[in-house]
């Protein structure tokens, strides 16, 4: 009989931030004992608030499945001496197993024959599996932050306080630090404290509801959202959109309870972004918005209890972020007095990393970088602009502002060069060059935050990889992933037409000065390479989300140096790579790389001579190779990628015949050299698209 499976570690008020992560360690732990003791269940739940983790696992079986494994033994040669008869070897290893010597078996194996046995090995009960694997689940939760209180050596986000431990309706053992399990949990704080005794794991979600206690992150979180916009509406205004902070918000109540606040109008004479960061970053509000979009001095906060005297709990809302709002207006006030220009010099006192030198550095190195990609892009006109946007790019992380709200990089930026009396388009480059900060966020809209944007990112990623300090697992200290498919997203959807290995080069020309001292370890390769092969990286996992894996390392083996020409080649592909009449050219060309791999390395350079083709098959082969050749090199010329396809595609019947009517590995070396000449050309006419031979296609024997 099945019976569902319930853990529960109710603790201090866990962070926000931690519960997810945390919830998903338990989802995996415990999926994962239980599957290497093969027992069968059904559906995996978490659940989630500020006081508790829990996992309910349904239809556990009651014990694990049997299973019949086949166990080596000592070599065939060890167990059994010249005349046949078994050694001690094979006697120990059949009596190790409980089983005569006349059971044992032999097995071929890549290292030779072994004997071998047959084992059934029957499955554990549920209720002798359970209990280490809930042990194992509550130990391995990784907090990004963990304490240790009283004398518990154990450690935690916050100290626990109860563990409930159900299989079916018996409680499982389990302990940590000095809490034992039991079927005892808690409803809300303050509404309902008393404890709650649950009699089997299917009663834990709405016992909870009748404790106040929403413990389904996703049903919180719809009904955060919905309490809210309702409060929003009937406040006369609409909520700022900040997925985010739902989120955040979710995880910080266990029955959300919104209130409508009011601050001061005159504040709304401040950047916007900075009312939204002071409400959001400190106190978690929402911020609502009128139907044009325009900030409303209200805010919308989320109790964890009803509220029972709204006007008293609302002075204190308003209370609290009064004092914030004067503290950004004292910020906003002062940073202004000095002009931006004037903050520069301070970047020198501001290291950006030890080894590459401080902010003001890396302001010259990447203004320089910024004026070269223009150039490249032909966009020298803009050259101006992006030499005094870059220059003033990072001065803000020097105010007040900004060292209170990091987030407000380029924000403040703006602002200040405007106050400054800059020209409008440097001051948006300076916002613009920190876009896109994410996967969502939009891209500049214009080429000098853009170009900067793409120069920062590229000096970062030279100067750490330069450095040695590489991204390794999930660890990025550096955001170097992030700052790459940036580069990447800003290079494709503006259209910027460049070598990127020449802009890698360009970058660590800059950065020379500051690597003259580098040691590097023997055998590693050069930062240029592990750049480029990082950008090669991030554009498989990017475009593999798209397009099929084969056609994306079809297209990056054939080089993407230019970027934008690589995703159009990849599009162009994609399209045709399905066709029925497809396969057959990718299996064709297939069998020209691997005669060119093979026998193409003896061979000398230089073009096929064409009054040694000899066969009519070869002659008609090179004619319309010659002839494609021409037209492909035009509609390359021209990005017309499909065209090029076509014309490629159109050689398959010639190559076809090729191989049914000539003999490549023609006795006559001449001859022979000459026809793989032939196929060398031809291989390198289809890779200016993409490496067919990646393409998964049957090759014919």
């Amino acid at each position: 009989m099945a019976r569902d499976l319930l853990l529960e570690v109710g603790a201090e008020e866990i962070p926000a931030s931690f519960i997810a992560p945390a919830l998903e360690d338990l989802r995996r732990v415990v999926t994962e004992r239980l599957a290497d003791a093969r027992l069968e269940h059904g559906e995996v739940k978490v659940y989630g608030t500020p006081r508790r983790l829990a996992v309910w696992v349904r239809d556990v079986a009651d014990a694990g499945k049997d299973v019949v494994k086949e166990v080596l033994g000592p070599s065939a040669k060890a167990a059994f001496d010249a005349q046949g008869k078994p050694t001690k070897a094979a006697e120990k290893f059949a009596e190790g197993l409980k089983l005569s010597v006349d059971q044992l078996g032999r097995a071929q194996t890549a290292k030779g024959e072994y004997v071998s046995a047959r084992v059934e090995e029957k499955g554990r009960a549920a209720a002798d599996i359970v209990p280490d694997a809930l042990h194992a689940a509550v130990h391995s939760i990784n907090f990004r932050k963990s304490m240790r209180w009283g004398d518990v050596e154990s450690s935690f986000a916050r100290p626990v306080q109860w563990l409930v431990a159900l299989l079916g309706g018996d409680v499982v053992p389990v302990v940590f630090g000095d809490v034992k399990s039991g079927r005892v949990t808690y409803g809300h704080r303050f509404l309902s404290p008393g404890a709650i005794e649950l009699k089997a794991p299917a009663d834990y979600e709405a016992a909870l509801a009748k404790a106040n206690v929403v413990a389904d992150i996703a049903r919180r979180r719809a009904m955060l959202v919905e309490k809210v916009t309702a409060a929003a509406k009937a406040a006369g205004g609409a909520l700022l959109e900040d997925e985010g902070l739902v989120d955040q918000v979710t995880n910080l109540v266990e029955l959300p309870s919104p209130v409508v606040g009011t601050f001061e109008e005159r504040h709304l004479d401040l950047p916007p972004e900075v009312l939204v960061q002071e409400m959001k970053s400190h106190q978690r509000y929402f911020s609502l918005v009128d139907g044009a979009g325009k900030l409303l001095p209200k805010f919308i906060a989320v109790s964890n209890t009803p509220v029972r005297d709204e006007q008293l709990s609302l002075r204190g809302y308003q209370r609290v972020l009064r004092a914030r709002l004067a503290d950004g207006r004292f910020f906003f006030d002062e940073d202004r007095k000095t002009p931006l220009a004037d903050r520069v010099e301070k970047l020198g006192r501001v290291v950006w990393q030890g080894q590459l030198g401080t902010y003001l550095e890396k302001v010259e190195r990447f203004r320089s970088l910024a004026v070269w990609l223009a150039g490249q892009t032909k966009r020298a006109g803009e050259s101006a602009t992006i030499e005094r946007a870059a220059t003033l790019a990072k001065a803000d992380l020097v105010t007040g502002m900004v060292g209170e709200f990091p987030e407000l990089q380029g924000v403040m930026g703006r602002e200040y060069a405007r106050a400054s009396g800059e020209p409008d388009a440097v001051a948006l480059a300076i916002f613009e060059h920190y876009l896109p900060r994410g996967a969502e966020d939009a891209l500049p809209t214009q080429d000098a935050g853009a170009l900067i944007g793409i120069a920062d990112r590229l000096d970062s990623l030279c100067g750490i990889f330069a450095i040695g300090k590489v991204p390794s697992g999930a660890a990025d200290p550096f955001g170097l992933r992030r700052a790459c498919l940036a580069i990447i997203r800003l290079v494709l959807g503006r259209g910027y037409r460049f070598s990127l290995s020449a802009a890698v080069d360009e970058s660590l020309r800059l950065l020379a000065p500051r690597l003259a001292n580098v040691k590097r370890k023997a055998g590693e390769p050069a930062p240029r390479e592990q750049v480029l092969e990082f950008f090669r990286g991030r554009l498989k996992a990017l475009w593999g989300e798209q397009h099929r894996t084969d056609v994306v390392e079809a297209v990056l083996a054939a080089g993407f140096d230019d970027l934008v020409a690589a995703q159009k080649r990849l599009e162009a592909l994609s399209l045709i790579v399905g066709r029925a009449d497809f396969q057959p050219l990718a299996a064709a060309f297939k069998r020209v790389v691997n005669i060119v791999e093979k026998q193409g390395r003896d061979v000398a350079g230089g073009q096929t001579q064409a009054q040694k083709l000899v066969d009519d098959a070869e002659k008609q082969l090179h004619a319309a190779f010659s002839h494609a050749r021409t037209s492909v090199t035009g509609l390359l010329q021209g990005d017309d990628f499909s065209g090029a396809l076509k014309e490629i595609t159109g050689l398959k019947p010639v190559v076809d015949t090729f191989f049914d009517k000539v003999m490549v590995m023609a006795e006559d070396k001449e001859l022979r050299e000459n026809r793989i000449r032939l196929l060398t050309e031809i291989g390198a006419l289809f890779n200016q698209v993409a490496d067919f031979s990646k393409i998964q296609a049957e090759v014919a024997a």
